[in-house]
């Protein structure tokens, strides 16, 4: 509603979840058994749940009501017709492969083409996609654009990919060597900042000179195309659909985790045109998720995506949506929260590094702020910095990650303005206790995404 303050989801809440309340006394123990480590929590210990938007949506009366006409049938099910033409609408590719959700395509495209000697380029690869690439035995380069880089900086597209050093690695490494790039819609480990047709039509101009194939990591392609044409001149009077649309056409593939924009609990999908690796990674597809017509899906979940598909383009809905993340981070900006700037469209992303000065990278301050905030109001949020994404050299030293950002990764149509307000109320109270705030060391981890099941010790 234009020209007032309060944000008024547009939808009705049909059915409720109750939220199990706890004191700061309990979530103390909670958090020791859990080895400082909100992703060991019990979600019945969780008030406020912002730890990720995969796979946390609240499904519409109409996706409840597609589920109940699921075919599950094997092979050639009705829901799976339903689901494959409504995305050869969205992207415009021809072979589409269903799978149970976006890591698992990501692990049939990048395991294929990807191995040692190879190298994936992108904006910024997020932690499912880095590990299934170095786990493959290749490499994963990110070139954001610097403005991307700093968290104060103001910049409309912040997600987008660095085109002159996309053309210098590709000289480099030689093109037969470049096993694919990938652009992420929005950029998530980037802050949730979106990606402009400008940029990505010189990315796919760069990689058709060079023989080298485009993919597009889509997730939250209908966030993006919001930012498009509120951002990017020419695009005012092109509909939400039509602007992605675009975007597809400038790839050769693309992959998505329907958890997001799709707004289902579970699923995903690969996208391309090419018949021969449509062959190749087909017969993956039936060994390791299913027969090509379901790919480790239900019919029920095939309907409720086919569904959630083009609900998630409605301009009520995209509308709400960015303002309802943007309202939380103007709230943060005004107590003196660092935050990204500016806000994406899924999620808030905290500056940790500037709110905790104190704490040194190897101590994790990120981690910290999300110990924090689980202490004071029982949020869980998600740590994006050094304990995600940093590495140790030889002597094993840290090698930070770029930036040590904390995600409030916002579920779609679950959370109302007022548990939004209550999440501005908690970081009132870390605002007021910042200087006191202690770091964190790893007592535990392992070699791949160590971040979902690392245990820390606090040294308070």
């Amino acid at each position: 509603m234009e020209g007032f303050k309060t944000i008024i989801e547009p939808f009705k809440i049909k059915m409720v979840e109750p939220i199990k309340l706890s004191t700061k006394e309990e979530r103390k123990q909670y958090l020791k058994e859990a080895y400082f480590n909100p992703f060991l929590l019990e979600s019945d210990k969780v008030l406020i749940d912002l730890l990720t938007d995969s796979g946390t949506s609240a499904m519409s009366a109409n996706q409840w009501a597609g589920i109940m006409q699921g075919d599950e049938s094997y092979a050639g099910a009705r829901s799976w017709i339903r689901m494959r033409d409504t995305i050869m609408d969205l992207t415009g590719f021809k072979h589409i492969l269903p799978t149970h959700q976006g890591r698992a395509a990501e692990r049939i495209l990048y395991g294929y083409l990807g191995g040692k000697g190879k190298t994936f380029i992108s904006n910024t690869l997020f932690d499912t996609t880095r590990a299934n690439i170095e786990f493959s035995g290749s490499e994963g380069i990110d070139i954001p654009i610097e403005e991307g880089k700093h968290p104060e900086v103001l910049h409309p597209f912040k997600g987008n990919m660095d085109v002159k050093k996309l053309e210098e690695i590709i000289t480099e490494k030689g093109s037969d060597n470049i096993a694919g790039v990938i652009l992420t819609v929005t950029n998530n480990s980037g802050g949730g900042q979106p990606v402009s047709m400008e940029n990505a039509k010189a990315v796919s101009e760069i990689c058709k000179k060079h023989h080298v194939k485009l993919y597009l990591d889509c997730c939250r392609i209908a966030e993006n195309s919001y930012f498009v044409k509120h951002r990017e001149s020419g695009f005012e009077s092109t509909s939400y659909k039509e602007i992605a649309q675009q975007m597809f056409s400038l790839c050769d593939g693309a992959i998505m985790s329907a958890k997001k924009d799709a707004l289902v609990n579970m699923g995903g999908f690969l996208a391309i045109n090419d018949d021969e690796l449509n062959e190749k990674l087909q017969n993956l597809l039936i060994i390791t998720e299913g027969f090509a017509t379901y790919g480790g899906l239900s019919g029920r979940d095939m309907e409720a995506i086919a569904i959630g598909l083009n609900e998630v383009f409605e301009p009520d809905y995209l509308q709400y949506r960015i303002r309802s993340t943007a309202y939380l981070g103007d709230r943060l900006e005004k107590i003196g929260i660092p935050i990204m700037r500016p806000t994406g469209g899924h999620a808030v992303y905290i500056d940790a590094k500037a709110l905790y000065p104190q704490i040194p990278l190897d101590e994790y301050p990120g981690q910290a702020l999300v110990c924090n905030l689980y202490l004071e109001g029982g949020i869980r949020a998600v740590e994006i910095g050094s304990v995600m994404f940093g590495k140790y050299n030889k002597h094993h030293q840290l090698i930070p990650a770029s930036m040590e950002l904390v995600r409030l990764a916002i579920p779609r149509r679950v959370y109302t303005q007022s548990h939004m307000d209550f999440v501005i109320e908690v970081f009132e109270k870390i605002w007021q206790h910042k200087d006191k705030a202690q770091g964190l060391k790893i007592t535990y981890e392992q070699p791949f995404l160590r971040h979902f099941t690392a245990h820390f010790e606090s040294f308070i």
